[in-house]
């Protein structure tokens, strides 16, 4: 009984092409189920919706702009990013 109140949850492994987008071919629900942390250039970015490791970008909200679906508008920018529990 006391082991399993020292357990840690496993977390599953965070993979080089993530999406916040549930639409979205690369979301994956069970990395959400934790929380992720995003450093972009060194600096902690909490706007990012999609993430690329292996190609180096992020999108995230361009301003409140909406598409016409009614869902905000990505512009992707390039850099280093890292990606990590917290």
């Amino acid at each position: 009984m006391i082991a399993a109140m020292n357990e840690t949850p496993q977390r599953p492994a965070l993979p080089d092409h993530l999406s916040a987008d549930a639409r979205s071919p690369f979301h994956v629900a069970a990395v959400f189920e934790h929380e992720v942390g995003l450093r972009f250039n060194g600096k902690e970015r909490l706007d990012v919706q999609e993430y690329c490791i292996s190609e180096g970008w992020i999108k995230v909200p361009a301003g409140k702009t909406l598409d016409r679906k009614g869902h905000p508008l990505l512009i992707k920018l390039k850099g280093r990013v890292e990606a990590f529990y917290r």
